[in-house]
């Protein structure tokens, strides 16, 4: 860094240098220095003179930013609408309703997401006192949205920020953890399934098909955990609508249960002869899926109000819930209704 800075000359260092005084993630890494403004008491003729009489203008800018006399950004004009009026319009008449600022310490995460949230074309970034300070524009902004993006697929995943260039060693440190979780929950699901030893050793046919129950439960769980985590990320889910979705989403579980639970009815039947194996497999299936759609959505928007990451942390919590619950149900059923 002290390299690159000493091979600026001094007007880019400062600027550098300021830049760096912002927080790392933050709107003022982010931003743009290079801003097109004018006084907000201008007309359309005036800015756009200014406009052709600028020999520096960024190489790619949306909006012409008004400013007041303390370099305050009170609104801002898309070029689009600044070449068609008439140039006695006040710049003021023509301002754009979505304008909004962005604090420059704002994280760039919550920069991204008001970006897509009001869609955004560029917005001005303002220090502590409301000043005018940069600009931040949606193709910096869209970076930002893929790069978190791709971060919470990883995290879904277990595998955290690495990249193809990491040493093996980092690479194990960052993947050990989550799979030392999983040995954890597995256990866990293995311990259940002891409980039921002396039902398994007079059913066989029981542990062929008791993975086929927990299988499906974390497949369910895994897609509202998906649909949980991104909805999370983007701020789609609130509070205002979280029971609905959890609602929406132990339905879907139990409308898919009972579509898959006569499915797995005849399987159980026809494969060994017992109809009372396939209402066990039946109901087994449907109570898990109904689990599954549940903690898939509950556990990643608990983890979220603790201020835990969901898409670090939810999968191996659900994961547990439906391999506890599908084993015990389908084995516990078994034991009660073959026994």
């Amino acid at each position: 860094q002290e390299a690159i800075l000493d091979a600026l000359d001094d007007a880019e260092r400062v600027v550098v240098e300021q830049s760096l005084s912002f927080p790392e993630e933050s709107a003022g890494r982010l931003m743009q220095r290079e801003v097109v403004m004018a006084p907000e008491h201008w007309n359309v003729g005036q800015a756009i003179d200014y406009l052709r009489r600028q020999e520096d203008l960024p190489e790619q800018f949306y909006h012409m930013i008004l400013i007041d006399p303390r370099l305050r950004p009170t609104g801002y004009v898309t070029l689009g609408k600044l070449l068609g009026t008439k140039r006695a319009t006040p710049m003021l008449e023509i301002a754009e309703d979505s304008f909004r600022t962005i604090p420059v310490d704002q994280p760039e995460k919550d920069v991204a997401y008001a970006f897509n949230q009001y869609h955004l074309i560029s917005a001005p970034v303002v220090d502590a006192d409301d000043r005018l300070v940069g600009v931040i524009t949606i193709d910096d902004a869209m970076i930002v949205l893929d790069e978190e993006y791709e971060e919470d697929m990883m995290r879904l995943a277990g595998v955290g920020e690495g990249s193809l260039s990491d040493s093996v060693l980092d690479t194990t440190r960052g993947r050990l953890p989550w799979l030392a979780v999983n040995l954890a929950t597995a256990i866990i699901a293995s311990l259940v399934i002891s409980m039921f030893e002396a039902t398994i050793a007079q059913f066989v046919a029981l542990a062929v098909l008791m993975p086929i129950v927990a299988s499906m439960g974390g497949n369910a769980g895994t897609q509202s955990l998906t649909v949980a985590v991104r909805a999370i990320a983007t701020k789609d889910l609130t509070t205002s609508n979280v029971w609905r979705v959890i609602r929406r989403e132990v339905l879907v579980g139990l409308l898919n249960g009972m579509i898959f639970a006569l499915v797995l009815g005849f399987v159980g039947y026809f494969w060994f002869g017992s109809s009372i194996i396939g209402w066990v497999l039946a109901l087994a299936m449907v109570l898990n899926m109904v689990v599954a759609g549940l903690a898939g959505t509950v556990i990643p928007v608990a983890l979220e109000k603790i201020g835990i990451d969901p898409a670090l942390a939810s999968g191996a919590f659900v994961t547990t819930v439906t391999d506890v619950v599908g084993f015990f149900a389908f084995l516990g059923l078994a034991a009660w209704m073959l026994l």
